[in-house]
This record gives C-alpha cells, sequence and structure tokens, in this order.
C-alpha cells in the first residue's frame, strides 16, 4: 500500500457509503461525493480508487487521464456501461462489477421485485387508476384490469432475474416459456422457446439481458411487431436492448396494451427523452428512475463487496 493514505471517491448512497467505509477502515479514506460531472472530475484528479453505486455520471476517458494515482474502478451494480474505456485500457485499469459476484447476487431481489411490480401496475393500470381518484372520481368500470392467472409470461433472459420472475409468474398461475441461448442448467420451471415464439405467444414479456454486442438492439422493431397483440412489456436490464423508437410506435399504435420501464437509453439525461414525453400523456406507458435494485439492504451487501475489490488492489 501507499505511504500516505489511499483515497477513494465513492458515488451512490449514504447505505453504502457506511458499508464501504468499515470495509475500507485502516486502509483507504472514502470521499462520498455528489453524482456530478464536475464534481467526480475534481475528486479523482487525486483518487486511488473510485467505487461507483450511482451510474448516474458517465466516467469519461478525460476524467480517467486527470486522475494519475487511479488502480481501479469497482462498480456495486452489475453494469458498467456508463464507463469509457479506453483511457482505462491504455493504463490497464481493471473495472470490476457485481457480474463477478453470481453467490452474492443470487439472493438479491428488489430488481425482480420491481420488474415484478411494474408487470402488476400495467396489467391494473395503477397508474392512471391512482390518478382517477386523486382527481375526485370513482368509476371502477374504467379501470378494466387483466387477469394473469392462465396467461404467458415470456421471460427473455433466464438468469437470476428472470428466474425471480419465473417464480412470481408461477405463483401467480401463469405459463411461463424463455429465451436465453446462455444460461445452463435450464430452469426447470420454464419451458424453452424461439425469441420469436415467445413474443408472439405471451401476453407480458419481460427482458433480463445484460447489455453487451449481442444483445443491444435484441428486442428489435421486427420483434415488436411480432408480439401478440394487447401484449404487456417490460425493461429492466438496459434501454439499449430495446429498439425504443419501435417500441414507442407499438404503444402508439396500440399494439402494446402497456409497457412497464426501469431503463432508458441515455439515462441519466432524459428530459427530452421520446418516452418519457409520451408517458407524461398516456398512462399505459409506467417509467421508473432505475430504482430496480435499490434497496438499502441490498445497497450496504454490494457496496461492501465493491469496497473489498477496491481494498485487495491497493494492497496488491
Amino acid at each position: 500500500m501507499r505511504a500516505s493514505v489511499a483515497k477513494v471517491v465513492y458515488l451512490g448512497a449514504d447505505a453504502g457509503a457506511a458499508a464501504a467505509r468499515e470495509t475500507l477502515a485502516g486502509h483507504a479514506r472514502l470521499e462520498h461525493v455528489a453524482a456530478e460531472q464536475g464534481v467526480l472530475a475534481e475528486a479523482l484528479g487525486a483518487a486511488d480508487g473510485l467505487l461507483d453505486a450511482s451510474m448516474r455520471v458517465r466516467v469519461t476517458d478525460a476524467m480517467v487521464a486527470g486522475a494519475p494515482r487511479l488502480r481501479i474502478v469497482s462498480c456495486a451494480t452489475t453494469g458498467s456501461d456508463h464507463i469509457e474505456r479506453g483511457e482505462l485500457t491504455r493504463r490497464g485499469i481493471p473495472v470490476r462489477t457485481l457480474r463477478e459476484d453470481p453467490d452474492l447476487l443470487h439472493d438479491l431481489t428488489p430488481a425482480a421485485e420491481l420488474s415484478w411490480a411494474l408487470v402488476l401496475a400495467c396489467a391494473r393500470r395503477l397508474g392512471a387508476a391512482r390518478d382517477h381518484v386523486l382527481a375526485g372520481h370513482w368509476v371502477r368500470e374504467e379501470f378494466p384490469g387483466l387477469m394473469l392467472r392462465g396467461r404467458q409470461l415470456g421471460l427473455v433472459g433466464c438468469g437470476r432475474i428472470g428466474g425471480w420472475m419465473a417464480r412470481y409468474g408461477a405463483a401467480f398461475g401463469m405459463r411461463v416459456v424463455g429465451h436465453d441461448p446462455f444460461v445452463a442448467p435450464w430452469p426447470e420451471d420454464v419451458s424453452r422457446v424461439s425469441l420469436e415464439e415467445l413474443v408472439e405467444t405471451s401476453d407480458v414479456v419481460s427482458v433480463h439481458v445484460p447489455l453487451s454486442a449481442d444483445t443491444r438492439g435484441l428486442i428489435s422493431k421486427e420483434i415488436f411487431d411480432r408480439m401478440k397483440p394487447g401484449a404487456i412489456f417490460v425493461n429492466t436490464s438496459r434501454g439499449a436492448v430495446a429498439d425504443e423508437k419501435a417500441l414507442l410506435g407499438a404503444l402508439e399504435s396500440g399494439r402494446l396494451a402497456a409497457a412497464g420501464l426501469d431503463v432508458l437509453e441515455g439515462e441519466p439525461e432524459i428530459a427530452a427523452h421520446p418516452l418519457v414525453a409520451y408517458a407524461r400523456s398516456h398512462t399505459e406507458l409506467v417509467i421508473t428512475p432505475h430504482c430496480g435494485g435499490f434497496s438499502p439492504d441490498a445497497v450496504r451487501l454490494v457496496c461492501a463487496r465493491a469496497a473489498e475489490k477496491i481494498r485487495d488492489a491497493l494492497e496488491e
């Protein structure tokens, strides 16, 4: 370890900062900074490590170039597509994520629970029903709900979160089918089908895949065009997994009855996003701010693990 006390910059919630600070005690000083571009750039200038539990700030090559002491970036998230890799790769600085920790992630259910909440919100039109009551009305006939029992849930991605979704669907009496070329062993309670068959026959299509070259644009216009009329679409993986222009078109045409999203391409700069603009006047689209994995209980665990990776790297 360095003769001077190492500095680790932290982005994220207070609960995570406390867990990370405890893990790094005696090894590094944790500096909790605001999730703002300029603030992070300045703080990184004297940092040995970055612990990112926020994903709200794009980490650019210029930021890394201005951080001569930086030795490791550790994300308390599974995704890291907000981090530019050019300067990090050139300097051999690793980017660690929770995708390395399947045992830890297996029993963390907040993201799956939020995914299921979006299914229910779409099936029962909860946002519109709430607004209706707050406006002083009480006409239940305006809000016919979709009974999920006996319907089909299609899971694009049958890993950890998809597996929990399969359990939730079965508990609601749904048939569950899935498409995932990479999962092994295959979940016993999910019928394996092609992506095309899945979208053509499912009443609810829910996406749970990491963003990669293979999955970018996976839910394409062609796939949206093949979806069962009146289906519900849920995406809590990454915005770029779906063709968002085609998704908007499917909502505008009425082919999709509803959609629930916890992710958008380009987040967190979403003020001018076309889907956000649509949601302002169309209650069949429910959007949440990538909060699926955010639960203080889970945050403490994942931030402690991310901090362990930084601690180990600084001791090398």
